[in-house]
């Protein structure tokens, strides 16, 4: 019997995202993109024929992509505040929580069961260190992400220039660019050693999570974190799709 296919949409502060995803939560196909192109995917959608599709974003501009797809998939479901998740949250504004916070909690949670305790930390436009306990989402922290310190540092001083992702390095810069680059990449490493180390000092069993584009460049720095499947924040999002498209069946 041939699996059906699902279709995950995933527009984040700087990026849009597409994954095809079969029910082993295998993704089959993911592509990238700085902006939506409505014919790719439709293209997509006509060589995959997923059953069911997810949209999901942090900018609010997600309708434009639910539109593309409303004829096309045999479900829909554009991700909005307060909508069902298959994880409980205890989250005192959780209208206001972000998506891709959600997603994230929810495909740990699939991925490594709801009997642990993980801090997951995503290094994106924004870094998100956030608290699942036991298979509940309990909240936690936003700060700048790498790119946002170095475009601060280069918009409100006068002289200082752009830099970018770096190595963290233990040696301090010798030339502004340098001293720039292990400033801002430093300054994140000992942030997030700060939360690890202060989680793992109550519960040492604690699973601790990475995920994002800059993780990559902490992962091995920091003691007891691993870098989590590229593919969590598809799996969250397909189990937050197939728990409604479940609901609604009922």
């Amino acid at each position: 019997m041939e699996q059906k296919l699902n279709l995950i949409v995933d527009m984040g502060n700087t990026l849009t995202k597409i994954a095809v995803i079969d029910s082993n939560d295998t993704v089959v196909g993911q592509w990238q993109a700085e902006r939506f192109s409505a014919d790719g995917l439709q293209a997509l959608v006509a060589e995959y024929a997923p059953a069911k599709a997810i949209v999901s974003s942090t900018r609010g501009d997600e309708e434009s992509v639910c539109a593309a797809l409303r004829d096309k998939v045999g479900y829909l479901l554009c991700m909005s505040p307060l909508m069902p998740v298959p994880i409980e949250v205890d989250y005192a504004t959780p209208e206001t929580l972000g998506a891709d916070r959600v997603a994230l909690a929810t495909g740990a949670v699939k991925l490594y069961g709801s009997e642990e305790d993980m801090l997951i930390v995503d290094f994106g436009t924004a870094i998100t260190i956030d608290l699942v306990e036991r298979g509940v989402f309990k909240g936690g922290n936003i700060s700048l992400g790498a790119g946002l310190r170095f475009k601060a540092l280069h918009d409100y001083t006068a002289h200082l220039p752009l830099c970018g992702v770096a190595e963290p390095s233990a040696q301090l810069g010798n030339t502004t660019r340098t001293a720039i680059e292990q400033g801002v990449m430093r300054g994140i490493l000992y942030e997030i050693e700060g939360y690890v180390g202060s989680f793992l000092a109550k519960k040492p069993q604690m699973r601790i999570i990475f995920s994002g584009g800059d993780a990559k460049c902490f992962v091995n720095r920091i003691k007891n974190a691993i870098f989590a499947n590229c593919n969590m924040m598809y799996i969250g999002l397909n189990a937050i799709l197939e728990y409604n498209a479940a609901k609604e069946s009922k």
